[in-house]
């Protein structure tokens, strides 16, 4: 049977409805996750595939760390498995960091969609896993065998029938096993819904395949994306960034080409892999460098094939952003997340005032667990949970900051309730941290403060992988720095910024997480904003006179 060819106005409103199933498909997971990260923070991706594994249709709910990672792996569950030999009841499952989203903790699957008893694509859905194992989601793994239960692509249903082998060892793995095991079915629900919806949207509109849609979608977003590269001016641009590392400083080096209809960006020249658990499979700084690009230069045009295909990213195999198996990655996001800020100052140079300053980036990701190390009391309640909190942004050229808010990664921050009804934790505080704002015409969003201690009493182990501790957002055209963040237990002692570290019993952790930087001269700022500034608290008296020269009061004596 032979599709009728559809108006421009009919793809357009099956292209809307599309990107509403796959929303749906993210509800639906975010609604029967177990894992709080997920079903509380968003910490997911959910997508539609043609039957060439090219990524059609993105929900709005997600990461660009599994989405973007998502849009390239279909093809690899294509690669193993003939189009001919599957069933509308298979789904495929992998974790393995360089064909999926970046680590261990993040399960990918893929369900054949059928229409009709036909093939049309697929549906694909991603999301972090609380624990599987190993040395536990942390950076200290020598390799990658170290983080936990690396499971290769395969047939996770098969015709209807689930591998319940396959569950027994994941639980066997898990120090949540039955979390793990509600998330994996979880999974397995989202990528049902997306079939099912597209089938019968198919059936609502009267055509029995998605090679027209899927053609008008990716060349339409590729030529539109085009056409905004060949305004840019031509040329290629530089931008470097250090960050802490794990022992020691890593630089973060970028050189941006913009030519005829596409933007490349090379890593060339930035630190060699490390050997902790913070090394950047390509996919995943690939996802993140294009997603600055996207925000940047074409923020309106749906994320698709079409969207990312003229946006290239290289980078030196065996460097911090191109490593490769088995380097450690389980914490990959603290160099993945961090690589924006390298694009949009390549950016800033090619077009002065379309980007922010320098934010704290990477997520203020917080591991922590209890009742299973040497170093804790295996008497208390056992727990493995992840606590998601945020620093601020960078000024916009014509915006503040945004404060505690996750960007680029979208993970939002982890509800204080959520935390101490799955855990044995108290947040005894949590507000933002005054002054921590880089000061400019346009200020840095602020970062927070929480204080975190054991209900029990009990020590709790840390695995903490943070940034922006040594060095610090970069303020932009005149804007100041933001402020670093910091570790400290009440008893005064710091912690680092990295690895597996032992809360004792009876001492809180006090967090403090990073500002972003200003953008523009802080003597442009209005009177009236810094006195807003002071009346919210956000900055006190004293830093309102010595970063931008206004003391209370001063324009109303005037």
């Amino acid at each position: 049977m032979t599709d009728r060819q559809l108006s421009v106005i009919e793809l357009q409103i099956l292209w809307n409805r599309l990107i509403a199933i796959v929303e749906e498909q993210a509800q639906t997971l975010m609604r029967t996750a177990f894992n709080p990260i997920v079903r509380e923070s968003g910490d997911l991706s959910a997508g539609l595939f043609d039957l060439k594994g090219r990524m059609i249709a993105q929900a709005v709910t997600g990461t660009p760390g599994h989405v973007n990672t998502m849009a390239n792996s279909v093809r690899y569950f294509l690669d193993k498995y003939p189009l001919e030999d599957m069933h509308p009841e298979d789904i495929y499952l992998t974790n393995d960091p360089w064909k999926a989203a970046g680590h261990l903790n993040d399960f990918m699957l893929v369900r054949p969609c059928f229409h009709q008893g036909v093939l049309i694509g697929f549906t694909s859905c991603t999301s972090h896993l609380a624990d599987l194992g190993g040395l536990g989601f942390g950076p200290d793994g020598s390799d990658v065998l170290d983080e936990g239960l690396f499971v290769p692509i395969f047939k996770l249903v098969n015709a209807g029938k689930l591998d319940e082998t396959f569950m027994t060892i994941l639980k066997a793995n898990s120090r949540v096993p039955i979390e793990v095991e509600g998330d994996t079915y979880a999974l397995m629900t989202c990528v049902e819904c997306g079939s099912r919806r597209t089938s019968e949207c198919l059936a609502d509109i009267g055509i029995t395949d998605l090679v027209q849609i899927s053609d008008y979608i990716i060349d339409t977003s590729r030529e539109r994306t085009r056409d905004l590269i060949n305004k840019l001016p031509r040329g290629t641009y530089h931008y470097e960034m250090r960050v802490d590392g794990y022992d020691e400083p890593l630089d973060l080096v970028a050189a941006m080409t913009i030519s005829d209809g596409e933007v490349i960006v090379d890593f060339a020249g930035s630190s060699g892999r490390s050997a902790k658990g913070i090394n950047c499979p390509l996919n995943y700084a690939s996802a993140y460098a294009c997603f600055a690009l996207k925000c940047a230069l074409a923020p309106d045009i749906p994320n698709n094939e079409g969207a990312l295909a003229p946006l290239v990213i290289k980078a030196p195999e065996n460097s911090i952003t191109n490593a490769q198996y088995p380097a450690p990655v389980a914490m990959r996001h603290v160099v993945g997340q961090l690589l924006p800020d390298v694009v949009f100052g390549c950016l800033h140079q090619a077009v002065p005032g379309l980007v922010p300053a320098e934010g704290t980036c990477c997520l203020w990701d917080l591991p922590m667990r209890g009742g299973y190390s040497v170093n804790t009391d295996a008497s208390k309640t056992k727990f493995a949970t992840e606590l998601v909190h945020n620093g601020g942004t960078g000024g916009r050229p014509s915006k503040d900051g945004l404060s505690a808010t996750a960007f680029p990664s979208g993970v939002m921050g982890s509800l204080v309730e959520i935390t101490e009804s799955v855990s044995p934790l108290i947040i005894w505080r949590r507000e933002y941290r005054q002054d921590s704002a880089g000061a400019g015409e346009f200020r840095g969003g602020l970062g927070q403060v929480l204080e975190i201690s054991s209900s029990e009493d009990a020590p709790i182990s840390l695995f903490a992988a943070l940034d922006r501790i040594n060095h610090a957002p970069r303020g932009r055209e005149g804007g100041k720095n933001g402020e670093l963040g910091s570790l400290t237990l009440s008893n005064g002692t710091k912690l680092r910024p990295k690895g597996e570290q032992i809360i004792p019993a009876g001492q809180r952790l006090t967090v403090l997480t990073p500002g972003g930087a200003g953008y523009g001269d802080p003597k442009d700022r209005t009177p009236e904003r810094i006195a807003q500034d002071i009346d919210f608290g956000l900055i006190s008296a004293d830093a309102a006179a010595s970063d931008y020269g206004h003391r209370p009061g001063e324009e109303e004596q005037k």
